[in-house]
């Protein structure tokens, strides 16, 4: 059944017309829409759709629309916006699709888990090009060699733990520092021993 037959015709006086609509036409934006195309036609002066009762009033001037050449406009408005609704909505429905596709190989435990492992090698790696920024300067290794070497591996066990860690540090550590005192009460500790390390030997 077209959609032009749901518009039931409730009430026809001089210039005046009330039809029930689907509900399709009680959205918003398409109410808006279809108000805004009969208001641009000539001899059409208000119009007015009543949403939550499914009704469109349309007062015209008869002496430029009769009755059954406001109804044939009427129902071409309908029919192209029924259209345009339509061309809208599929590139949407190839849209959500892949969408749902997507979002099912994420939740795919192999997927998930590769997707993991992927994100730790890149922020391993992107830590380590910090911490081995000090081991490119060749005079300051020959220089100290031990010193840096140890510096190193301080620097690699800091960053280990806070990976290892970083879940319960962002989701129960910080949402709760009294509960996990203890906890952080040894990381303030394990970053003195850290700086202290770092000081320069007298």
């Amino acid at each position: 059944m077209a959609i032009q037959k749901e518009f039931v015709l409730r009430y026809r006086g001089s210039e005046h017309v009330r039809f029930e609509i689907p509900s399709a036409f009680c959205d918003e934006q398409i109410a808006e829409a279809l108000t805004g195309r009969l208001l641009a036609v000539d001899g059409v002066y208000r119009v007015h759709v009543y949403r939550s009762q499914r009704k469109l009033a349309i007062r015209y001037q008869e002496t430029v629309h009769d009755f059954t050449g406001l109804c044939k406009l009427l129902f071409r408005i309908v029919s192209e916006l029924e259209k345009e609704a339509l061309a809208e909505a599929r590139p949407k429905a190839v849209q959500i699709a892949k969408q749902r596709v997507k979002n099912r190989l994420k939740n795919i435990k192999v997927f998930r888990w590769f997707g993991n492992k992927y994100d730790d090698a890149k922020e391993t790696l992107q830590a380590a090009k910090i911490v081995t920024t000090g081991l490119t300067k060749p005079g300051k290794f020959f220089k100290d060699p031990e010193k840096m070497v140890i510096d190193f591996l301080n620097d690699m066990l800091v960053l280990f733990l806070i990976r290892l860690h970083w879940d319960h540090i962002t989701k129960e550590w910080i949402p709760r520092p009294f509960r996990y005192r203890y906890e952080w009460m040894a990381a303030f500790y394990m970053i003195y021993l850290l700086m202290r390390s770092r000081r320069p030997k007298p």
